[in-house]
């Protein structure tokens, strides 16, 4: 079964050239204009990656991104001719798993849509395999070679969501609503404990993975030696 693409952009030639590589790796290919088609098409089709240029007219890519990141559950990449970076900060609080400036290799945006949609992969998985280190969705453990590592709920659900999408930075934010739910009692210092605690849990038991910060953004685990 093909995997459809949808790409946003409102420049022809870069439609075009995108179309004819994805099409010739195997891609079904849907292309639009703007953000307003784009979030009609995400309505009517199954996507399973999007390619958003951010400068578009009406709904531009940052807003097309925060509404994917909201509604649906797949990877994005956005294209952009600005690469500062306060911009690819903007990106990435919006929610963006990938960041491409303009212009760009088409081999190398190849190269990075498969690598998400591989992690991407994981996410509809109970079990999540880092290596040696097996996340366990259904019993709540956490197994390092032969020990198994037993963690308070929230822990878990930090470690599993992180651990989910691999190199994706996720802001305090967000992981708050993710893993609490929004819950007013708890703030940002909650994920800084937490992160903190997961840390020292897992770095003397594994080289698999490390939980990174992100400055001025938020935190991504990254998986070793993948």
């Amino acid at each position: 079964m093909k995997l459809t693409i949808l790409i946003a952009d409102d420049d022809p030639h870069v439609r075009e050239l995108l179309r004819f590589y994805l099409a010739k790796e195997g891609y079904n290919v849907l292309a639009c204009v703007d953000g307003e088609e784009a979030s009609q098409l995400l309505e009517q089709e199954s996507v399973q990656l999007a390619i958003v240029d951010v400068m578009m007219p009406g709904k531009n890519g940052w807003e097309l991104c925060r509404e994917i990141r909201e509604f649906y559950d797949l990877p994005v990449i956005l294209l952009t001719a600005k690469g500062e970076v306060r911009d690819k900060e903007k990106g990435f609080l919006a929610g963006t798993d990938d960041y491409l400036t303009k212009p760009f290799e088409p081999t190398e945006l190849l190269y990075r849509i498969k690598a998400l949609l591989r992690r991407y992969q994981m996410v509809s998985k109970q079990i999540i395999v880092l290596n040696d280190t097996v996340i366990d969705r259904i019993s709540h453990v956490v197994k390092v070679k032969e020990e198994l590592i037993h963690l308070p709920l929230k822990e878990f659900e930090l470690l599993a969501q992180l651990a989910s999408f691999p190199d994706r930075i996720f802001t305090r934010d967000q992981l708050l609503e993710l893993v609490w739910g929004g819950d007013t009692e708890s703030d940002s210092r909650t994920i800084d404990v937490h992160i903190k605690r997961l840390r020292e849990k897992f770095t003397e038991k594994t080289n698999d993975f490390v939980i990174s910060t992100v400055r001025g953004l938020g935190y991504k685990l990254e998986v070793r030696g993948s």
